[in-house]
């Protein structure tokens, strides 16, 4: 099903939907063409009531959100009431459909959420069904607290400089030898990392629009610096 579709299966309450000239002038505002997906569920309608904490197509709602070190051109779609936020990582390569990540502050992680909104959506509205299971839950719940704890998946500095794949070996000769590196490109939902780990100054980097994450300890400056090196 597509995302229309699914939003009329609902029968929930519907924002108006949106002009091409107020589409047009949010393409602007991400700075990337709009997934054809979003533009088609926007000239729908705009936002369903609810829904998690609200969901909003257009990014209003959560025009506080920002986490351009990790989605440049990201739009919020949805919230969960606590500040946290399911975000559409908009990239150049994003023409048809882009997939959702859920990002969260506490813990502070970002995960991989779904592939598209019309998926999102679905797991949206398995919530409100007996016995309500959704990947929704799974990634509030366990699967955050997984990465968190556990950090899967996460290698070194050293470890992707030597790699077989040449955009690990890339993005990681740019990136000095205490950051750890995250391959976000295939992965399942509730697969994420820490973009927190070290605090709310940890410093994370995206190779590109390609979604492989680096973040490491922030450097120490000035006075500190001088006592203990960096």
């Amino acid at each position: 099903m597509t995302a229309i579709e699914r939003i009329k299966a609902a029968s929930l309450e519907l924002w108006p939907a949106w002009g091409s000239d107020r589409i047009e002038a949010l393409q602007k505002q991400v700075g990337l063409p709009l997934p054809n997906e979003l533009r088609e569920v926007l000239s729908f309608c705009s936002g369903i009531d609810g829904c998690l904490g609200g969901i909003d197509f257009t990014g209003e709602m959560a025009m506080a959100y920002e986490q351009k070190e990790a989605f440049p051109n990201g739009l919020p779609i949805a919230a969960d009431g606590c500040g946290n936020f399911w975000v559409l990582d908009i990239t150049p390569e994003t023409s048809l459909a882009a997939p959702v990540f859920f990002a969260c502050h506490d813990a502070p992680v970002i995960l991989y959420q779904s592939a598209d909104i019309a998926s999102f959506l679905a797991e949206v509205f398995r919530m409100m069904i007996p016995p309500r299971k959704s990947l929704i839950n799974d990634v509030l719940g366990d699967r955050l607290f997984h990465v968190w704890r556990k950090n899967p998946g996460v290698v070194d500095q050293a470890a992707a400089a030597t790699s077989s794949d040449p955009e690990l070996r890339k993005f990681a000769a740019g990136l000095r030898e205490h950051f750890q590196i995250v391959d976000l490109r295939a992965v399942s939902p509730g697969m994420g990392f820490s973009w927190g780990r070290y605090g709310p100054r940890t410093e994370v980097r995206r190779h590109g629009y390609q979604r492989i994450f680096g973040y490491a300890k922030p450097l120490k400056t000035g006075f500190l610096a001088g006592l203990f090196g960096r």
